[in-house]
């Protein structure tokens, strides 16, 4: 069994789920100081506080399901089964990362656990996912796609027209909007006219289900029902996850637009503790600093690790052109 199914198939117990979001925690908390060190280039999109979401989906879905997501992709990037190394390595620009350290932070990609290359443009991954649906559809198989977006990409055209697609064609995906109440740095209020984004689904004659993201045990039995009802044949379901994410938008944002003691409410639920209570105090203390150092030996890897070469530039890269051009 390769490391990345390995890593998947830890996901079958509680203790299994906890640790993997623990250790997605540990990650997102190590990138900040690795781009005040110099060894991040360009931007990065935490998503701690949204880990239940990412690991209650991808405890549920296949390997050969396919995942589409946004450029906050981390949590799902290692929920899926990539390791530490390889996405770190990859926010790093090493040559370790998932994809050779030519895609950064926002283009996280591994194909053996169905997860497509992380989405910089809002909203773009959606369409994409259909045609994923679509293959499966055509060629019989019973495998689903599932499309992660946020609540700001849930005003965007092309979510609307896939929405529409998938109904009409009885398309097997699930539709997952992360609902974390800002859409970059605007509240949900000033740019949407409806706190419940999954009432757009009955416009499309979807059903829908509007979930606390922060429970994984709600995040399972939700995602059970969607994935039952795309492979059966029955089509797409739109699932809203409450959710919020701990950090600004991007690695330069403070966050300043916050309401005074909106993130301490929510960290009040913190998906890790909620997990939690399944567990013994004895394994979590136990198994949290063991996490946590694999996460720092992962760190000391990538940063051991050298850069790709100049030419990585130029593979996985198909010209039209002629061979005189």
């Amino acid at each position: 069994m390769s490391k990345q199914l390995q890593r998947r198939s830890e996901l079958s117990t509680d203790l299994g789920r906890w640790l993997r979001m623990v250790e997605i925690r540990a990650v997102e908390e190590c990138i900040q100081g690795l781009y005040t060190d110099g060894h991040v280039r360009g931007s990065t999109h935490l998503a701690n506080g949204q880990e239940a979401i990412a690991v209650g989906i991808a405890s549920i879905i296949r390997t050969t399901d396919t995942v589409t997501c946004t450029y906050r992709g981390h949590a799902f990037a290692l929920a899926l089964g990539i390791s530490p190394e390889a996405v770190l390595g990859e926010i790093c620009g090493r040559a370790i990362g998932c994809a050779g350290g030519v895609g950064g932070s926002m283009h996280l990609s591994d194909r053996t656990v169905g997860l497509m290359p992380t989405f910089a443009i809002v909203g773009a991954g959606v369409p994409v996912a259909l045609g994923a649906a679509l293959t499966a559809q055509t060629l019989g198989t019973d495998d689903i796609a599932v499309a992660v977006f946020g609540d700001g990409a849930s005003n965007i055209g092309a979510i609307h027209e896939s929405m529409n697609l998938a109904s009409v064609w009885k398309l097997p995906v699930v539709f997952v909007v992360e609902n974390n109440l800002y859409g970059e740095y605007s509240a949900l209020r000033t740019t949407t006219p409806t706190d419940d984004l999954a009432v757009r689904a009955a416009g499309y004659d979807i059903p829908s289900l509007i979930i606390d993201g922060q429970d994984i045990d709600v995040v399972r039995a939700s995602t059970i029902e969607a994935v039952a009802r795309a492979r059966s044949g029955q089509g797409p379901t739109l699932i809203e996850a409450k959710t919020y994410r701990y950090s600004g938008h991007s690695r330069s944002d403070p966050a300043t637009y916050r309401p005074d003691g909106e993130l301490a409410l929510w960290m009040a639920r913190d998906p890790i503790d909620i997990a939690s209570k399944a567990l013994s105090s004895t394994v979590i203390e136990a198994r949290r600093a063991a996490v946590l150092r694999d996460v720092q030996e992962a760190v000391a890897t990538v940063l051991r690790s050298p850069p790709p070469e100049l030419s990585a530039a130029f593979e996985h890269v198909t010209s039209t052109l002629g061979p005189d051009a």
